[in-house]
C-alpha cells in the first residue's frame, strides 16, 4: 500500500516509568516495535524529539511543521504518521494543517496507556494511523485515534484519561476504522494552505487569559505588558465578558495586540449576542471571534497570522480569512429579535456522501 514515514515526537506512547510517574524516553523505532504494520506498508522512522507534550514550545511545532514538509518533497512517500503526546496533540496538529497543501495524509495519533502497558492502546492507535495514512488521499491533517478518524480543525481532547480521548466537539468525525480498512464517512472542505512561515529566532508571544465570575482585566493587561503580540480570551457562554474587560480588550487591540474570542463551552460557535461586556462589545472592540474553534487550536490561529505579517492590520487580515475559510464547514445562523429570546443553530454544511468505503 505504500511508504510511510513514522515522525515520533514522544508522549505518553513512547513513555516510561521514571520511578515517580511516566515520561517520554523511548525512541521512535521503540515505538514502531509494539505495533503490527499493515500488509504492503514499508516504514521509515525518523526521531524528531521525544518529550512529554506538556513541554512542546513553538520551536518544537514549528520544527515538526518543517520536517513534514521536507519529508513530503520526496515524492516516493505516500503519507505521514506523527505520534504525539496527546495533551498538545491539537495544537500541533492544527498547526500542520493550517500549512498543509499535499493530498497525502499526515496522521496524528498517540496513547492514552504508557509504552509498557499490558493493556496498552499505543499499538493499536499506531497501527490504525498507518492504515489511514497508506488507505486516504485529500483529507488533509487527521487525528487517528481508538478506531476513529477524527480531521485536524476542531478535534480537541475530550477525555483525560478514557481511550476514546479526541472529538470534535461541533461537528462529526471524517470516519471509523475497523476490519482492516478505513470506512470515510464525509470529506471536509478546506481552505486554501498558508505558506511555510519562517523559524523566527524568538517566536511571537501569544498568551491565553480565561474569563470568570469575579474576573478584572489584571491578567489581560498583564500579558501585554509582558509582550504578548496575541491574546487569546476564553470567554463564557457564546463569547462573553465584562465592560471592564471589553475595555482592556480595546486597549489591547489599539496597541496593535491581536486578539482571538473564543469560549470555555465545550461545543458550539460564538456568536454576537449579549451587550454589556458581551461579544457584540468585545468584537467592537477588536476582538476576532473563532467560531467553534477551542483555546488551543484558536491560540494556534493567532500564531500562524503572528508569523505571516508584521503589520498589525495584516495580521489582523490573515487570521480573519483562516477562520472565515474555515467555517465553511459549519455555516452558524444567528437570529435575533429585538426585546425576544435568541436562538442559535449550527448547520452542517458538509454532511457528504454515504460512507466511502477503502479497502486495506
Amino acid at each position: 500500500m505504500g511508504r510511510i514515514v513514522v515522525i515520533s515526537t514522544g508522549g505518553t506512547i513512547a513513555s516510561r516509568w521514571q520511578g515517580s510517574g511516566f515520561a517520554a524516553d523511548a525512541d521512535g523505532s521503540e515505538v514502531m516495535a509494539t505495533a503490527a504494520v499493515p500488509e504492503d506498508v514499508s516504514i521509515e522512522v525518523v526521531d524528531l524529539f521525544s518529550v512529554n507534550s506538556p513541554r512542546l514550545t513553538t520551536v518544537h511545532q514549528l520544527t515538526l511543521l518543517r520536517t513534514v514538509h521536507e519529508v513530503l518533497a520526496d515524492p516516493h512517500v505516500d503519507g505521514i504518521v506523527v505520534t504525539h503526546g496527546t495533551d498538545t496533540l491539537e495544537e500541533s496538529a492544527f498547526l500542520v494543517d493550517l500549512h498543509h497543501d499535499d493530498p497525502r495524509p499526515v496522521v496524528f495519533t498517540g496513547a492514552q496507556l504508557p509504552l509498557d502497558a499490558a493493556d496498552g492502546d499505543g499499538p493499536g492507535n499506531l497501527h490504525d494511523a498507518l492504515l489511514t495514512a497508506a488507505t486516504t488521499r485529500g483529507l488533509g491533517v487527521l487525528v487517528a485515534f481508538d478506531g476513529k478518524v477524527h480531521q485536524a480543525r476542531g478535534t480537541v481532547k475530550t477525555q483525560t484519561l478514557a481511550p476514546d480521548a479526541f472529538a470534535d466537539p461541533s461537528g462529526a468525525r471524517i470516519g471509523n476504522i475497523g476490519f482492516g480498512r478505513v470506512s470515510v464517512l464525509r470529506r471536509p472542505q478546506r481552505p486554501a494552505a498558508l505558506a511555510l512561515p519562517g523559524m523566527p529566532d524568538t517566536p511571537p508571544r501569544v498568551d491565553m487569559v480565561m474569563h470568570h465570575a469575579d474576573a478584572d482585566p489584571l491578567l489581560l493587561n498583564a500579558a501585554v505588558d509582558a509582550g504578548a503580540q496575541g491574546i487569546v480570551l476564553v470567554a463564557t457562554g457564546a463569547g462573553n465578558a465584562t465592560p471592564e474587560i471589553v475595555e482592556a480588550v480595546a486597549s489591547a487591540t489599539a496597541r496593535g495586540v491581536l486578539v482571538a474570542l473564543t469560549t470555555r463551552v465545550q461545543g458550539g460557535p460564538v456568536a454576537e449576542i449579549y451587550t454589556h461586556g458581551g461579544a457584540v462589545d468585545l468584537v467592537a472592540a477588536g476582538a476576532v471571534p473563532t467560531g467553534t474553534l477551542r483555546a488551543g487550536q484558536a491560540r494556534i490561529a493567532v500564531l500562524t497570522a503572528l508569523l505571516a505579517a508584521t503589520d498589525p492590520r495584516e495580521r489582523d487580515r490573515v487570521l480573519r480569512r483562516v477562520l472565515g475559510e474555515t467555517e465553511g464547514e459549519r455555516e452558524t445562523e444567528v437570529a435575533t429579535k429585538p426585546g425576544s429570546a435568541t436562538a442559535t443553530k449550527a448547520v452542517s454544511a458538509d454532511a457528504g456522501p454515504a460512507a466511502e468505503l477503502v479497502q486495506a
